[in-house]
């Protein structure tokens, strides 16, 4: 990772793109976090029920986010997507807020990745 890259990352500017998409209404603040459509595509195939999660916007954080972090293999995606459908069927305007200030606080204090 570059200089500028890691910085980006550390700092969560890299996240300034998908801000903007929340402020026009393409994403919401909380929701499943948007996958890239050839990994849609590709989890479809494997994953049962990997297509509910799109039921609702993507969002900037979430609750798989804020629990389960970052995945790295099929297997990992599978656990994801149980919060997420944890969070489609439960979510609520205080889970939402909940979400919203759990992130707060992991950009605040820079953990996560």
């Amino acid at each position: 990772m570059t200089r500028v890259g890691n910085f980006l990352r550390r700092t969560r500017l890299d996240e300034m793109p998908q801000f903007l998409s929340v402020l026009t209404g393409e994403m919401s603040l909380v929701g499943p976090r948007a996958e890239r459509p050839e990994l849609v595509a590709q989890f479809q195939k494997q994953i049962p029920f990997y297509r509910a999660r799109l039921l609702v916007k993507p969002g900037l954080t979430g609750w798989a986010q804020i629990n389960y972090g970052y995945v790295a293999s099929v297997k990992e995606t599978v656990v994801k997507l149980e919060y997420d459908l944890y969070y489609i069927k439960h979510r609520t305007l205080n889970m939402d807020f909940n979400i919203v200030l759990r992130t707060i606080g992991t950009v605040i204090r820079r953990t996560g990745r």
